[in-house]
């Protein structure tokens, strides 16, 4: 139990608002990024919004029900007598955007998801008996598969990054990390300057849950990776930045991540790329190019970070799609 958090146990009604605030201290000591942080809370306020116009003022008063409920108002109508009042402040502070509209099925279950793990925390810390969450069910989510670029399409967005400006230099290593390590975009702009080694050819990433991989680094990502240190990165900002992170900005800041979705535009405009193209789609074509080259699921899984080894078997509908679609093509009597 955190020093700070303490003060909780001994209540016998204990705030909502003050749960959720020992929640968020938990979150940031154990080093999740600020907008996870951000992003729980919100959700969690939310919540706490709910119960309020319920005239549930303290954890020991939620019960399953009011969990359940909580889920159902978002899967209907926004505009819900119970529900409008309780979550436009905070649905307005997390852009989530609120009318009549109900809220995506993915919405839904990332929210009950921060909610199960804030009430295990309160179950924990003896805040609670046992959490009401328990047995509520999240929304069905549909499997859609990923957004995939072929090796050729691939090719052909990275080899169209010329030029030797600073920010063509930064941008094409940038991309071409993402695609040969198969980064998330915050992963990449995460990076500073010593998770680079190019004498073993590898990075350090720091995945969700903050949690440090060692990934390789293809040849074609490593040449591109050098020339953006001896000719780019030194020429952004004033030449003198005392930034440890690996991309910087024109003015010599970290890169942000609404900089890499603008940059990757600039480019794609110039591809022949599918419409709706993203940093992300790099990612699932790093896998599904793996796994059609030979690489086992178990090794995939390592090498993008997932806890799960579900979550990497959606690649394996990928490829058969694309098997699927070879075979169409290539046979005679398909």
């Amino acid at each position: 139990m955190q020093p700070e958090d303490r003060e909780l146990a001994p209540l016998l009604r204990t705030d909502v608002e003050q749960a959720i605030a020992a929640f968020g201290r938990r979150l940031a000591a154990a080093d999740y990024s600020p907008r996870t942080v951000s992003a729980s809370l919100s959700d969690l306020r939310q919540f706490a919004s709910f119960l309020e116009e319920r005239k549930i003022d303290c954890l020991q008063g939620v019960g399953r029900e009011d969990v359940a409920s909580f889920v159902a108002s978002l899967s209907e109508s926004s505009g819900s007598p119970t529900h409008a009042v309780a979550s436009q402040a905070a649905c307005r502070e997390e852009g989530d955007g609120i009318g009549l509209r109900p809220y995506a099925r993915s919405t839904v279950a990332r929210k009950l998801s921060v909610i199960r793990s804030f009430l295990s925390f309160c179950e924990d810390e003896g805040l609670v008996g046992a959490s009401p969450a328990a047995g509520v069910s999240s929304p069905k989510l549909p499997r859609r598969l990923p957004q995939v670029l072929s090796p050729v399409q691939v090719g052909d967005l990275l080899e169209g990054i010329q030029g030797n400006n600073p920010l063509q230099l930064r941008d094409r290593a940038l991309f071409e990390l993402i695609y040969s390590s198969g980064l998330r975009c915050q992963e990449a702009l995460d990076l500073r300057l010593r998770d680079v080694s190019f004498e073993s050819c590898e990075i350090w990433a720091k995945g969700k849950g903050r949690k440090v991989r060692v990934v390789p680094v293809g040849a074609l990502a490593l040449e591109a990776l050098e020339r953006y240190l001896r000719e780019g990165r030194a020429r952004l900002g004033t030449g003198g930045t005392q930034e440890e992170y690996l991309f910087l900005s024109r003015t010599g800041r970290r890169l942000s991540s609404s900089d890499v979705q603008r940059r990757l535009a600039r480019y794609l405009a110039q591809a022949e790329v599918p419409i709706g193209t993203s940093p992300h789609t790099l990612r699932h074509s790093f896998a599904t190019h793996l796994l059609e080259g030979g690489a086992d699921m178990r090794t995939i899984q390592e090498l993008l970070g997932h806890a799960s080894l579900s979550t990497t078997q959606v690649y394996a509908h990928v490829s058969a799609a694309h098997l699927r679609k070879t075979y169409r093509r290539a046979h005679p009597r398909a």
